[in-house]
C-alpha cells in the first residue's frame, strides 16, 4: 500500500481539494468525480459527500493509497 502524507493548513480541507494537492487527480472537479464513483473511503467508511470537510488525523483509502492528514508543522 502506497502512503502519503498531507500537511493541513488550516482547520480542515474539503475532501475533493484533498484528492488534488494529494496528486491523486489533477483538479477539484476530477476529485469531486472520483468520491462521487464511490472508491473514497475515510476512516474505512464509504464517502460520497464530495466536499466532506477532512481533519487532521483522518485516515483516506482510495485503493491501495493510503493519505494521511497531519496537523500544520507536524511533518
Amino acid at each position: 500500500m502506497q502512503k502519503v502524507s498531507v500537511e493541513l493548513n488550516g482547520e480542515f480541507i474539503e475532501l475533493n481539494q484533498l484528492l488534488k494537492v494529494a496528486g491523486l487527480c489533477d483538479s477539484g472537479g476530477a476529485g469531486k468525480v472520483l468520491v462521487a464513483s464511490g472508491a473514497v473511503k475515510v476512516d474505512g467508511k464509504q464517502e460520497l459527500r464530495k466536499t466532506a470537510k477532512i481533519r487532521a488525523g483522518q485516515r483516506i483509502t482510495i485503493g491501495d493509497v493510503q493519505i494521511s492528514v497531519v496537523a500544520e508543522g507536524a511533518v
